[in-house]
């Protein structure tokens, strides 16, 4: 009895119908409980910036970011109703839509695809490590437990014949911001992160020590996109971190801001007009938003119906999709 009235309350919080008083006039606010991963990595990040621009944009918004585990994590939060939208990596995105290691496909919805995520190594500057081979048998942090970061490596590292766990001395992390200072002290010799603005990496090459980012070679990209077809050819444009002079060329795939499915149609439009009407805040606040469009979003949907009908009806408003 105790856990249905529970359920029912929380169900009620969901529904978003928090009423504040602003002077003499009362404002009804919907509130937006946002799961988004460990403290240090790209995914509170983008979160917290997220947040910070939809609330000023539309103030009958209440858009409240929490830490969880990350992305496998979310996926189950979203689906039980825990949260509204969840911040997801576009590997556990892909299992999920795909069904792959569950009992059926997920019915989240896609909201917006957040950004690119190219997968690499960093190494200290004075490391010895110049390629991936190198790093077999060494330590390697490969991102915090749960989320899509040590999912997009076995991806990656299957791709060319290396198995994570046997080939590598896997480290997983409690918390994302932890893997840089393992590197400089020398318990990992490499850490595993993607993206454009990745804290991870801005770190490393912000250090005393400096940086050096290793990526799959020409070959091994191919090798990499000849067995998992969904990984794309992505690039890490020069400057993108201190000190890195030249593009580096990849794979990964898209992260995403996932929805539960109950999530109605009106709050869903609602979101995205109030994101894509802010493009340009967003970007002028995170360097990683300025991919976080309304092009890019029909383009990275594995399927233009998994974006959810809500955001599908904003987008033919604006002429994204016909």
């Amino acid at each position: 009895m105790k856990f249905a009235v529970m359920v029912c309350a929380a169900a009620l919080l969901l529904a978003g119908g928090a009423v504040t008083q602003a002077g003499d006039r009362a404002m009804s606010k919907t509130t937006i409980h946002f799961g988004t991963a460990t403290p240090g990595g790209g995914f509170p990040l983008y979160g917290n910036a997220f947040a910070e621009v939809m609330n000023a944009a539309d103030p009958t918004l209440s858009i409240e970011p929490r830490n969880t585990k990350g992305s496998n994590e979310n996926i189950p939060l979203l689906e039980a109703g825990t949260i509204d939208i969840a911040t997801v990596a576009g590997e556990p995105s892909y299992e999920a839509f795909m069904g792959i290691g569950r009992p059926a496909a997920t019915k989240l919805k896609i909201l917006t695809a957040m950004y690119s995520s190219p997968g690499m190594f960093v190494v200290r500057a004075d490391s010895p490590y110049k390629t991936i081979q190198d790093l077999v048998g060494r330590p390697v942090a490969f991102g915090a437990r749960g989320s899509g970061l040590p999912i997009l490596s076995r991806y990656v590292l299957d791709g060319i014949g290396l198995k994570q766990d046997e080939d590598f001395k896997s480290i997983y992390l409690d918390r994302a911001g932890d893997g840089p200072a393992m590197v400089e002290d020398g318990r990992a010799a490499a850490l595993w992160g993607a993206g454009i603005g990745w804290p991870g990496f801005t770190k490393m090459a912000e250090s005393p020590s400096g940086a050096r980012f290793i990526a799959p070679s020409a070959d091994e990209i191919a090798r990499i996109r000849a067995k998992h077809t969904f990984l794309k050819p992505l690039t890490v444009p020069a400057g993108s971190y201190p000190k890195q002079t030249e593009a580096i060329a990849s794979v990964g795939s898209w992260s995403y801001i996932l929805v539960r499915e109950s999530l109605p149609d009106d709050v869903a439009y609602r979101l995205a007009k109030t994101l894509h009407g802010a493009e340009a805040a967003f970007c002028k606040k995170l360097a990683q938003a300025c991919e976080t469009t309304a092009a890019n979003t029909v383009a990275a949907a594995p399927d233009i119906n998994l974006i959810h009908p809500g955001v599908l009806r904003y987008f033919r408003e604006i002429g994204v999709v016909k």
